[in-house]
């Protein structure tokens, strides 16, 4: 039997401390504006509406400048309507050294009404959805426009999309609720490096959030290792062990069980990845001036690949038992996309496409294999491998013309 090229014991370990995330305590303070709009204000509770008995939150409304929160919270979250004292609330909630985001519908006027008072709320901590070409707004109220305004100057007369007061509130379709959901993760996992693990799993909007953002960081991480790696083979044992983590931090943010047998496994299966770095060696012996970008590149795509593929295969509702065949077929629709790489026309370009598609098309098809049934799971990930093969020619060919 072949040496599997990762420290078990190190992914074990690795376990471990990600699952003790389970156990470390959690205090938020929720702030909900008395004139907030409804649907905002019901987003916003249910949203920390955890079951996680480690997490306590404490609800409170408010109208003025006398809002009340914990003074031993983590964080602190403001849902704002027009109140004019909400930048002044989280102002104070900063100066208690609890980091505080203000989540609203009403951006324009929440700012405007902030600054006005002297208290203007940090772009970062100002969480809103953001109205771009193409998004449809479904007005609050309906707007009488007579034959008149018509035949003088259209719509615009009776409404002015260009006012940016115009549009709001901003009505929470499941296009900005999912928005909104996004960026409050992404907020939560800037904010909070040490326990963001824990406020994934108390929280289901960090979840997504916190795991591309460990995909991301993993790839860019392993993609150096392969640019500096000067010791043949050195660098294997450290994008495995890189990737297990990555898959396991993942599991662990989607509230997975991690027992023995399944890090055990998982860690075998991520042992695998030697069949892209063997790839890699082959494509440098033959063009050794382009090898830094071979090897950042497959280092890269392989990662993003697999930590993608995890995350589709969890959100829609995988588990443990499934996910070790889910990052093996995303590994090889890698592998494959970097043996069909034709010499000569590999170049930083066409890797950085590679990564792309390769991520994509496992993300896809791992979404396929929650869908079937458990028996059929692994076998609907397996058209990643083609797919991922046909990005990467089509990417060589743009290089080459």
């Amino acid at each position: 039997m072949k040496k599997i090229p990762i420290d078990i014991m190190a992914v074990f370990q690795e376990a471990t401390d990600v699952d003790a995330a389970r156990s470390v305590p959690l205090c938020v303070s929720v702030m909900l504006d008395d004139t907030a709009p409804a649907d905002l204000a019901a987003f916003v509770r249910s949203s920390f509406a955890s079951a996680s008995p480690q997490a306590r939150v404490s609800v409170n409304y408010f109208s003025d400048a006398s809002a009340v929160f914990d003074p031993r919270s983590d964080m602190a979250v403001i849902a704002a309507g027009v109140t004019p004292e909400v930048g002044e609330i989280a102002a104070r909630v900063r100066e208690a050294g609890i980091p505080v985001m203000v989540v609203t519908t009403l951006p324009e006027l929440v700012d405007a009404a902030a600054r006005e008072h002297g208290f203007a709320v940090p772009e970062g901590d100002l969480i809103a959805p953001e109205i771009k070409d193409g998004s449809i707004v479904m007005l609050v109220e309906p707007i009488d426009i007579t034959k008149e305004d018509a035949d003088a100057e259209g719509v615009y007369s009776a409404f002015d999309p260009s006012d940016p007061f115009a549009l709001e509130p901003i009505p929470l379709t499941q296009e900005f609720s999912d928005e909104l959901s996004r960026k409050m993760g992404e907020w939560v996992v800037a904010a909070f490096k040490a326990k963001r693990l824990a406020f994934a799993q108390a929280f289901d909007f960090v979840r997504k959030p916190l795991s591309v953002e460990s995909v991301r960081a993993t790839s860019i991480q392993n993609a150096g290792v392969g640019f500096v790696a000067f010791i043949p083979g050195a660098d294997l044992p450290i994008m495995t062990l890189n990737q297990a983590k990555m898959v396991l931090q993942i599991a662990a943010a989607y509230g997975q069980p991690l027992s023995a047998e399944r890090v055990k496994e998982l860690a075998v299966v991520v042992g695998g990845g030697f069949a892209c770095r063997a790839v890699a060696r082959q494509a440098v012996g033959v063009v050794p001036a382009l090898g830094w970008a071979i090897k950042a590149g497959i280092g890269y795509a392989g990662t993003s690949a697999m930590g993608h593929a995890a995350i589709e295969y969890f959100e829609h509702g995988g588990n443990m038992a499934g996910i070790a065949g889910v990052v093996e077929d995303a590994r090889r629709a890698v592998q494959d996309a970097a043996a069909s790489t034709r010499t000569g026309q590999v170049a930083k370009e066409a890797a950085a496409e590679m990564g792309r598609q390769a991520r994509d098309a496992a993300a896809s098809k791992a979404k396929e294999a929650v869908r079937e049934a458990p028996s059929k799971a692994l076998a609907c990930v397996r058209g990643i491998a083609h797919t991922a093969a046909d990005a990467v020619k089509q990417a060589n060919d743009r290089v080459a013309r």
